[in-house]
């Protein structure tokens, strides 16, 4: 990949593209639904927002970029700061019009979320908000995906028995809130990533993944157990080595793997909701769909060798 391409792939930063599409996933499955129509539309969503937050990203960090980055697309003058504004306010536009598809719920879910990853890149990125700011997206990004389900018709209305009852709030609560800390602790590293830092922020970070797969293993299912060593193994050792030297490759290379690490954790969690109440064709499509998770996590690292996620 050369030219115009190649700078509009790194600015987007496509080699961290999968790993957005199983937070809806897991809202889904979470709330005891398969994923449908609405989820593919809360995806569609999802994933412009996210390119909308890459391009913003860039646009709103070019005086940094052209001091410490200036390899970067809009330093370099490969692509036109208008341009990714541009790029920016399409992409949320296109989000939110694939959120509103899929009904008023997940639209107003994903209003949330355009405008904290609006706030984050333009103002709270750079101050003691930026990490909770960055785990809140990618909760709310959970919560869209549980909001874009599909509601059964009441018993009765259509010919339809009644359907199986769904479990309340808190699996939906507990997979947004474990993303949301695997977000902050990579977002704390990620602020001294051009500089180098101190050992007690990848330090604290390998401990938030200690204690998160040491959650997701409590249930002993195969899958769960097998996506959960994977997010470890993905995650801790990057940051072990960043924390014994927490040099701006190191650290980056930690951030680099710490957002891939986002793709087993996805699956952990959607394997995670295979419970023994949940109907059978909805564990059938959790347990398919924590699978083709876990296989979007080669295509990640192939891509982050040509394009870097952060």
């Amino acid at each position: 990949m050369t030219g115009r391409a190649a700078a509009w792939a790194q600015l987007l930063r496509i080699s961290a593209v999968s790993t957005v599409p199983g937070d809806v996933v897991v809202g889904a499955v979470a709330v005891g639904s398969g994923p449908g129509r609405g989820t593919a539309l809360a995806a569609g969503a999802s994933l412009c927002l996210y390119e909308a937050g890459m391009a913003l990203n860039d646009w709103a960090d070019q005086e940094e970029d052209a001091r410490e980055r200036p390899q970067r697309p809009l330093p370099s003058g490969r692509i036109r700061p208008g341009a990714a504004l541009a790029a920016a306010t399409g992409l949320t536009a296109a989000g939110l019009a694939s959120a509103a598809r899929a009904g008023r719920l997940p639209l107003l879910t994903a209003t949330a979320l355009a405008t904290t990853v609006w706030a984050y890149d333009l103002r709270l990125k750079h101050t003691a908000a930026g990490p909770a700011a960055m785990a809140a997206a990618r909760s709310l990004d959970v919560l869209l995906g549980a909001a874009a389900i599909e509601r059964p018709s009441a018993p009765g209305t259509d010919g339809t028995p009644a359907p199986p009852p769904r479990p309340g709030p808190a699996p939906v609560l507990g997979a947004a809130a474990l993303m949301g800390a695997h977000t902050l602790a990579v977002t704390s590293v990620s602020r001294r990533e051009a500089e180098g830092g101190a050992p007690a922020v990848p330090l604290a970070a390998l401990g938030a993944v200690a204690a998160t797969t040491a959650v997701l293993a409590r249930q002993r299912a195969p899958l769960t157990l097998a996506a959960s060593a994977a997010y470890a193994a993905a995650a801790a050792r990057p940051l072990a080595h960043a924390a014994l030297n927490p040099s701006p490759p190191l650290l980056q290379r930690a951030v680099g793997a710490g957002i891939r690490a986002m793709i087993p954790l996805q699956a952990a969690l959607t394997a995670r909701a295979c419970r023994p109440s949940t109907p059978p064709r909805v564990r059938t499509g959790a347990s398919l769909s924590a699978a083709a998770l876990l296989g979007l996590l080669p295509v990640a690292r192939r891509l982050s060798r040509k394009v870097s996620p952060t």
